[in-house]
């Protein structure tokens, strides 16, 4: 019996709470994806009671109801009347529900999306640092050397250059101008400017200052190491350069919205932004130099918990002025060492435990090398990639961490010099070695365990979309030809990936075969382009050769209709290569997977020379 559509929907719509709690909605091959004020509003049994809904789930704020291919859009059509709704985008209800979650999620989340496109670029840095520097303290004599001289160069760019990064990253992020980003980042450590890391070693009476109108001051002070200021700048420049462009006429918006939004957000930054902050690092680390001295260690505890948030607030590197001060006085032991030793090698620890549960291939990758480049005492890769995407791995990190600084603080372990921590801090713990391997031992077993038992991937992995089938799904080459990468297509739209993730296949015989079992969800009125859905709700799109719209069906042959069901390798349709070729035409064809966003583990396995039904992409 056919399922009446128009009652779906009416049933639907009655279990969710009224019109005023409805946000948004959307669908995708399957599901009917909507967006709510308040989840409690909504009777759950009912509505997974309805006829035609076949599952009901919460993922990244979207209550998504799975209904079937086929039959979704149009349960979805007759949502849309009964509520008196307006059709949204999967895209749109994505942004809606980030709209909805609490501010702090909302926070967490964005600088989660400004550091995860940049992590190659601090995990590979992050490592190199923590093996040259350990080569250097290792063997005094590389330490002078040229070699040491230029590996040294290569890698601490990405973490002088910092802010520039986040800068770019950030615009992205906030929906600004990229290279407008940039400029706010390079101002932010411009050469002119003293470097924040020799701030902390000078008197506040020599640091040169600005002045402008005889009252307003701004010192010329750097911001290297910095992130949360970064962020907050960008943003505000975001926000400045959007209200321009709605308000400053067209035709002199190119000069003056760009002029105006640098100008405006840098006075801002370096007048307002870098002092607030900066005035807070100076009490946090007051603060941070009192409390390691006094409470039998349990000062020591609660800096070793609280390490990693002055790491996320950047301020971490201003610390060497408490270990000099630390080395200066008498005794001249470093007792600060140890502390920011455990909290480092704690949140490597949790790092990698999340790499070694994790079943995302994506969350292994940054995971694995990141927990290493902690241990060598470089964290931003593992607190920024991973721990503090998913909370509970940092949470876990700071408790190892805390007793890891205890037992530093009780076995009254000193260093000799400072700047090192995690396992190149044994070479200046001569004296106190297997007190210091204990520490870590310690921090990294807590740690660790915590991690282990308390992380849920399945619960936690941010910015995944559920799948109704866990196991891997993979699509085969529907053409003979040689495969080529999304960016070498020679159209913009495919190449910039707007319409998803794939491959161009050059072909070399002019037949399409389905490349899974699925079903066909579009075809086109020129027979050219073909978009199918398949397992794991896979939407693909085979364009065959570019702008090949402009000739009208001639030299192509469909072999199916919208709804057929099709089995992998089943000739979906012909092309004449040579007419496209004589039409002046590219061959091209883009193979690509519409909503790949969805899946975190898309990996492309194929380029190069390939058959029909071999493995291209799994996802």
């Amino acid at each position: 019996m056919a399922l009446d559509y128009a009652k779906c929907a009416q049933e639907i719509y009655g279990t969710l709470g009224g019109r005023s709690n409805l946000v948004s909605a959307a669908h995708c091959a399957t599901r009917l994806r909507l967006v709510t004020v308040d989840n409690s509003k909504i009777d759950m049994k009912k509505l997974e009671a309805i006829d035609g809904v076949k599952g009901v789930f919460s993922s990244n704020g979207q209550l998504q109801l799975i209904i079937g291919t086929g039959t979704v859009n149009k349960v979805y059509e007759e949502f849309l009347k009964v509520s008196g709704m307006s059709a949204a985008t999967k895209e749109e209800v994505k942004a809606a529900a980030a709209a909805q979650q609490p501010l702090l999620q909302r926070m967490v989340k964005a600088l989660g999306d400004v550091f995860v496109p940049i992590l190659p670029a601090i995990v590979a840095s992050g490592l190199m640092m923590g093996l040259v520097e350990a080569l250097g303290k290792a063997i005094p004599s590389f330490a002078g050397s040229d070699w040491y001289g230029i590996l040294d160069l290569m890698a601490n760019t990405a973490f002088t250059f910092l802010p520039v990064l986040i800068a770019v990253s950030a615009a992205r992020v906030f929906g600004g101008n990229i290279f407008l980003g940039a400029v706010i980042g390079m101002i932010m450590i411009h050469p002119s400017l003293i470097n924040a890391w020799s701030v902390g070693s000078m008197d506040a009476a020599d640091i040169p200052v600005w002045r402008l109108f005889g009252v307003f001051s701004i010192r010329q002070v750097g911001y290297q190491g910095h992130v949360i200021p970064v962020i907050i700048a960008v943003w505000l420049m975001c926000i400045i350069e959007k209200w321009l462009h709605k308000h400053v006429p067209e035709m002199i918006d190119l000069f003056v919205t760009p002029l105006c939004t640098v100008l405006i957000t840098a006075f801002i930054t370096l007048g307002l932004i870098g002092p607030v902050f900066s005035t807070t690092e100076s009490y946090v680390l007051e603060f941070a130099g009192w409390i390691i001295t006094v409470g039998h260690g349990v000062g020591a505890m609660i800096m070793g918990a609280l390490y990693p948030i002055t790491v996320v607030g950047g301020i971490h590197h201003m610390y060497n002025v408490i270990e000099a001060g630390l080395l200066a006085a008498e005794g001249g032991l470093n007792i600060w060492m140890p502390i920011a030793s455990a909290a480092n090698f704690a949140q490597g620890a949790a790092c990698l435990a999340v790499g070694l549960k994790a079943k995302n291939v994506k969350t292994k990758s940054v995971a694995i090398p990141s927990s290493l480049s902690a241990a060598l005492g470089i964290t931003e890769p593992a607190i920024f990639g991973v721990n503090l995407r998913f909370v509970k791995p940092l949470v876990c990190g700071m408790v190892g961490g805390a007793a890891g600084a205890l037992l530093g603080s009780i076995f009254n372990i000193g260093a000799t010099s400072y700047g090192v921590t995690g396992i190149p801090g044994f070479l200046i713990t001569l004296d106190y070695t297997m007190q210091y391997a204990i520490v870590l031992a310690v921090a990294f077993g807590v740690s660790f365990t915590l991690t282990w038992f308390v992380w849920k991937e399945e619960a936690e992995s941010a910015g995944s979309e559920v799948q109704e089938d866990e196991e891997a799904k993979e699509l085969l080459a529907p053409l003979r030809g040689n495969v080529i990468a999304r960016e070498e297509i020679p159209d913009e739209t495919f190449a910039s990936g707007v319409l998803g993730d794939g491959v161009g296949i050059e072909p070399e015989v002019g037949e399409v075969v389905a490349p899974f079992d699925g079903e066909i969800a579009t075809v086109t009125d020129t027979r050219h382009a073909v978009g199918l859905t398949g397992p794991g709700e896979m939407e693909v799109l085979i364009h065959v050769g570019i702008d090949t719209v402009n000739m009208k069906g001639e030299g192509f042959q469909l072999l199916v209709s919208e709804g057929d069901k099709v089995k992998a390798g089943q000739k979906l349709m012909t092309f004449d290569i040579e007419k496209i070729k004589a039409a002046g035409y590219s061959t091209t064809t883009a193979v690509l997977l519409t909503n790949s966003g969805d899946y975190p583990d898309f990996k492309i396995v194929r380029t190069g020379k390939t058959d029909i039904l071999e493995k291209l992409f799994t996802i």
